[in-house]
């Protein structure tokens, strides 16, 4: 009896074993080893009996359709087509160009590097674009008389900006300003280029200071420094601010009192540099009023005369221009060290000089800078910085004397117009 439950129990599992040939025979692909794990049965689709071929071939040919779309064309922002968008317009009075301090309206180029196309893009903006600027008005369109071109309303302008920048500021609120602004206070700042000075686009970066300041901080450094005035001068015309602070190369532009960031002005960015114009050359093979000996003997000359100064990559060129002054008071000729500066760079301050000191430029051989005073020069008519600070000081005391003079005499003739009131008043009540 003990002898039947285990042939009994023999029997069943020789025919689970006989079961389990049977279907790996059945199935080739699968492990026995996976059926005991998990008694694992695969679905009628991945049986290979049951596989449909036209089936296989649908799916091939999906795959193909997929693989052969394309992608959509990159199109730039600057792209021909512009989806029936107008161009910008601008109410700016004057002039686009990519430079406002180191280019300047009254010296017209000779010839351009490039075909006339706007930086601002192909149908981006609404003015013709010149191959150095973009006019306020178009030169092409004739005024109502027939004169010549239309004109823009500067005085207009000006009164715009009066009215934005409202009173003028005390004494103690421009010292606060100062004082919120300094570089150890806030960190915001414009950096005005030291190749391509005050560009239109900065126009924009300060207007976006303007949004959360009242004053924006602007550091001047290189070639632009050499005429500080002109820089302040296109900042203030530019902008529409007003400068209420200078030390050195540090700007403080203050954006007015009526100031509203939502009204500000529209400014078309530039998409890129454009390529200089080409202008008439600063050196000349025969120096004006000399021979072609005489010229070559000065430039051998000025090479060795000892170096007024020598200037640093990036520096601060504001003295420059009175020291040359000064120098031309007792030299001939000076030269000017500038090793170490782009090309690009001392020819245009040798530009700057030219225009500013005057003088004539006699080369620009080996990093050097080498003027000349001329035969006209006048000492009289090119005071010293120490002559010209002496009648500042001067004129500044004549006028204080004059306005202490004037006050005085207003007082003296205050005090006898009270005096015959006085007298009127007496003389009536007797």
């Amino acid at each position: 009896m003990i002898s039947d439950p285990i042939t009994h129990r023999n029997r069943t599992l020789a025919a689970l074993h006989v079961a389990r040939r049977l279907l790996f025979s059945s199935l080739p692909s699968l492990s026995p080893r996976l059926l005991d794990r998990y008694g694992f049965v695969p679905p009628p689709s991945l049986r290979p009996h049951n596989r449909n071929p036209s089936s296989g071939h649908q799916a091939e040919a999906n795959n193909d359709n997929k693989k052969k779309k394309t992608k959509v064309p990159y199109r730039p922002p600057s792209s021909l087509d512009r989806a029936g968008q107008e161009p910008a317009h601008s109410d700016l009075p004057f002039d686009f160009r990519f430079s406002y301090t180191e280019s300047s309206p009254n010296v017209k180029p000779i010839g351009l590097r490039e075909p006339k196309y706007s930086p601002f893009g192909p149908g981006r903006l609404d003015r013709i674009w010149t191959g150095f600027s973009a006019p306020a008005v178009d030169p092409t369109v004739r005024s109502v008389d027939g004169d010549g071109p239309e004109t823009v309303d500067l005085e207009k302008a000006k009164q715009m900006r009066t009215k934005i920048l409202g009173k003028p500021l005390s004494p103690a609120e421009r010292a606060f300003l100062v004082e919120k602004y300094q570089k150890n206070r806030t960190k915001r700042q414009v950096n005005l280029g030291r190749r391509d000075g005050l560009t239109h686009n900065m126009l924009n970066d300060i207007h976006n200071n303007w949004k959360n300041a009242e004053a924006v901080r602007i550091k001047c450094l290189g070639v632009p420094t050499v005429d500080m005035e002109n820089v302040c001068t296109q900042l203030e015309e530019k902008t529409g601010g007003s400068i209420i602070h200078r030390h050195g190369g540090q700007i403080l532009l203050y954006r007015g009192r009526r100031y509203n960031a939502k009204k500000r002005p529209r400014i078309p960015l530039m998409l890129w540099k454009p390529h200089e114009p080409i202008y008439p050359r600063l050196i000349k093979t025969v120096i004006e009023g000399l021979t072609i000996g005489e010229t070559k003997e000065m430039r051998k000359r000025g090479l060795a005369v000892p170096a007024l100064t020598k200037l640093a990559k990036n520096g601060y060129y504001a003295s420059l221009v009175p020291m040359v002054r000064d120098a031309f008071l007792t030299d001939e000729l000076v030269r000017i060290d500038c090793k170490g500066l782009e090309k690009s760079d001392y020819k245009k301050i040798g530009a700057k000089l030219r225009d500013l000191v005057p003088c004539v430029l006699v080369t620009f051989e080996k990093e050097q800078i080498v003027a000349w005073r001329g035969n006209k020069y006048n000492r009289s008519t090119h005071p010293s910085s120490e002559e010209r600070s002496f009648t500042q000081v001067t004129e500044s005391g004549i006028c204080a004397e004059n306005c202490s003079l004037d006050s005085c005499s207003s007082s003296v003739d205050q005090i006898s117009d009270l005096n015959t009131n006085d007298e009127d008043t007496a003389s009536s009540a007797s």
